[in-house]
């Protein structure tokens, strides 16, 4: 494997541990075991899982991970909060 292949996913994990450790130990055992119910799950679990993630921070892990490998640097608008 080419050795800027291994260091883009060595950043990538980086970047997703980071975001992963704003979850509590609890939360991420939770968000665990409602990822591996995957589609049984019931209304009140959908919304939970939907709320765990949102603690991730979806949007800025992307524009994170976009940011680290564009050659350009990105727009700083595009890691703002929604509206």
């Amino acid at each position: 494997m080419p050795f800027f292949r291994v260091l883009a996913i060595a950043q990538t994990l980086f970047l997703a541990h980071r975001h992963l450790t704003q979850l509590n130990a609890r939360d991420r055992r939770r968000l665990r075991a409602l990822v591996l119910r995957g589609p049984t799950l019931k209304k009140t679990e959908r919304d939970e899982l939907r709320r765990l993630l949102a603690k991730l921070e979806p949007r800025a892990f992307a524009f994170a991970t976009a940011d680290r490998f564009s050659p350009f640097p990105l727009p700083r608008r595009l890691a703002g909060a929604k509206k």
